[in-house]
Order: C-alpha cells, then structure tokens, then sequence
C-alpha cells in the first residue's frame, strides 16, 4: 500500500469526502485508483493497480496532475530504480504544455510475493486532440523503433474510419531488454469478426478462444453498443513489424445487469480458459461491500490475453470509494 499511496502523489492525503476533488476518469465514480488481479496457467498470480496522480490543490488540473506524476516519477525512479530512456524518447509528445482529453498520465503498478512491483506508464494519444491521436502514435512508434509496425496495426485494427481509434500508449519503466511497448485501440459498436482481424496483427492467435470468450462476456456476437471493447498489442524486445502479444479487453459492466451477472459470466471466461478462479474469488471477496446484484461496475473489465508473453485473464475491479452504480431493471447483453 506504501507504493500506491507514493503513486497517487501529494492529493493522496486528502480525506474521501462526498465527491471527488479530481473527476479520474480511472473508474466509473471517479475513483483514482481501480485493482486487478491478472490469472495465468501455471503462475502465481499478480495485483495490478491502475492509478492516477493527484495534485494537491483543492481543485487540480490536468497540467497539475501531470506536474505530480512526474513529481511521483522522480522518487520512484530512485527508490525502484525504473528506466525512463523509452519514456525520455516519447515525452514531447504525449506530455504537451496545455494537454487535452480525460488523462494525460496514469501509472499500472503490479506486484507478486517476493518479487520487485513492476512499474509502467499509460499515456493519452488524444492528449493533443483526437483528431491528432493517429500521428501522435505513429510518431511514437517510429522513435521506438516500430514504425513498420504500426502499418500492421493500422491494417488489422484501425478498417473501420470514425469508429477505431487508439486510446492508450503505454510503456513498462524497466531493462530495455525486458520492456514492453503497448498500443491501445477502441472499437466502437464492434463486431466479434472486427476484433478477430484485430487479433490476426499478432502471430498464432486463437481466433475460436476469443471469440467464445467475448461471447460469454457480452451475451451475444454484438455490435457492441456500450464501451468499446479495445485491442492492445504488446512490441517486446526483437519485435519489428508484428507484436508478440495481443489482449482484448471487454467492458462487462456494460452488458449485464448487475455484478451477480457479471460474476457468472466472469466464472465461465475462466472455465473456458482452463483457470483456477479461487485467486478471482479471493480478490472479490476483499473488495465487495454488498449484494452484487445491488450494484453493477464492481466488475469492470475482463481481458484476455493472447500470445507473448503472459497468456491468461485479467479481471479489474472498482473500489466504489465515492458511489455504486445501481442494477439495472433489464439485462444489456444482446
């Protein structure tokens, strides 16, 4: 908890009172932190904590919660000896004087038992305009080295003009050699067969797993009409043209009734995957404070993930520190 706190930056202090000082957008009541817990054959699991920087102002903005971050980043820089050169590389682009859009830098901080947490940044293509989202990320690929890659990207993720777009960019703070570069894209109102494409961009994929698993999360094939579901595509080490990994992640919470729902549906993803579901069961256990069928977006996300270099399922879940989002009366999924 001692990283968390270091992570959400001087506002941390600040008591919850009955509204946010900041409006986060890293949860649905503005909540700026939201866990998970990721699951894979074979390994233990891992706590991942998505977070964002607070400024301590009574009401801060994105500039000052960016001045925070950064404040943040030096400590940890120190203290958990990151590397920023991948970062150092991209800054100017994704961290502008006057940022736009919802977020400008949120931090992923994941720990184990007995191992060193693992520190990344997300970053906001839209953070100069969403009409500027696509050169941003093109530029940010090409300094890294992958500019041949987003060609592939583009091809297998971005067909649909007006309705994919990327939506994250993301950098893990380690050993170049071990650091993964991570692109983000939203589809909206997609189609099973629209992120079975986008899936192809990454080498041996099993097409039938992600389709039934998007199935079992959303009750049907779509289109998908709440949140987008969003393709992310991992560029390891050695990586060229083609990523080495790709996750999709589904809003569940848009397409249940409520969190009992979404816990059945949860449960048969990971049945479907061949996975231990205590480790999920545990991790709900710790953060549900009523009834799940009193409340919907305790269970936000569900992601699969595919290829290099951890293929398994990531559940995130809200704290609902500020408020809980009530039932619906009639069930989304299609």
């Amino acid at each position: 908890m001692k990283l968390l706190a270091e992570a959400l930056g001087p506002g941390s202090e600040r008591p919850l009172s009955a509204v946010p000082h900041w409006p986060s957008h890293v949860a649905d009541d503005h909540t700026p932190v939201e866990f998970s817990v990721a699951l894979a054959k074979h390994e233990p699991p891992s706590v991942r904590m998505i977070v964002e920087s607070l400024a301590e102002q009574e009401q801060p903005d994105l500039r000052a919660n960016v001045g925070a971050a950064l404040g943040v980043l030096e400590q940890l820089a120190v203290r958990h000896q990151l590397d920023v050169r991948r970062l150092d590389v991209v800054r100017d682009l994704f961290l502008p004087e006057d940022p736009q859009g919802a977020f400008a830098f949120w931090y992923s901080l994941i720990v184990q038992p007995d191992v060193a947490p693992t520190i990344k940044v997300y970053l906001n293509p839209e953070v100069r305009g969403r009409e500027s989202a696509t050169s941003v990320v093109r530029e940010a690929l090409t300094r890294l080295g992958l500019g041949t890659a987003y060609d592939t990207v583009t091809r297998h993720a971005l067909r649909r003009p007006g309705r994919d777009r990327f939506s994250f960019f993301a950098l893990d703070l380690t050993d170049e050699e071990q650091a993964r570069v991570k692109t983000y894209v939203a589809h909206e109102a997609a189609e099973i067969p629209d992120v079975v494409v986008a899936a192809a961009a990454t080498p041996d994929i099993d097409q039938e797993l992600l389709s039934d698993v998007v199935a079992l999360a959303c009750g049907g094939t779509g289109p998908f009409t709440g949140r987008p579901l969003m393709s992310s595509y991992t560029f390891m080490s050695g990586d060229t043209d083609r990523p080495s990994g790709y996750s999709l992640y589904i809003p569940v919470r848009d397409y249940v009734r409520d969190d009992l729902e979404a816990c059945e549906r949860v449960l048969a993803i990971m049945a479907r995957c061949a996975l231990d579901t205590a480790p999920f069961v545990m991790a709900l256990a710790s953060m549900v404070r009523r009834p799940l069928a009193d409340g919907v977006g305790l269970i936000a996300h569900v992601s699969l993930r595919l290829g290099r270099p951890r293929p398994g399922v990531t559940v995130y879940l809200s704290s609902e520190a500020y408020d809980v989002t009530p039932a619906r009366t009639t069930a989304m999924s299609l």
